[in-house]
């Protein structure tokens, strides 16, 4: 892993704690000690890396140090309708660019964040993506990799009509 990966690792492991995801401890400091194996320099980062299992109760506040110090932290929008569209941007980024395998991304999209906006018209695309994979049968005539590729064709177009200046997730 280079200092890119894990930068990106710690970027991402932020926004799945911001959008309410519980890490383990334990990833939490492996995220640490990859990132200092990486050479990404904190000061936090080594305190974080070399925690015992009987300190772990106190990575998620030496992880948040870390995040601060390198200018990572993520907050999502006060506001709950802001947050979901955030985390609808954040899941779609990582479904167009192959780190998020489109059945889950979709499956994501459409139980966690559709249903809770009243199923707006921007996620109808993603939704439906999300219901064929879900519901996927030989039978179609159409293979399963056709439908994941078409949910990542629909996550770039929903990603394409964000407005300039929209927050990223």
């Amino acid at each position: 892993m280079n200092q890119d990966d894990a930068l990106k690792q710690l970027r991402h492991m932020a926004r799945e704690r911001a959008f309410g995801q519980r890490i383990g401890s334990d990833r939490l400091i492996q995220a640490g000690l990859d990132a200092l194996i990486a050479g990404v320099d904190s000061p936090s980062l080594a305190m974080l890396a070399g925690l015992l299992r009987s300190e772990e109760p106190e990575a998620p506040e030496l992880f948040d140090r870390v995040l601060e110090e390198l200018g990572l932290g993520f907050h999502p929008p006060d506001d709950p309708r802001e947050a979901k569209w955030a985390m609808a941007y954040w899941i779609a980024e990582q479904i167009a660019d192959g780190s998020l395998d489109p059945p889950a991304g979709t499956h994501l999209i459409w139980t966690d964040i559709a249903y809770d906006l009243g199923f707006p018209e921007d996620l109808e695309p993603l939704v439906n993506c999300g219901h064929n994979l879900v519901g996927w049968e030989e039978s179609w005539g159409v293979s399963v990799e056709e439908l994941e590729n078409e949910a990542i064709e629909a996550a770039k177009q929903f990603l394409s009509k964000r407005t300039p200046g929209e927050s990223k997730g």
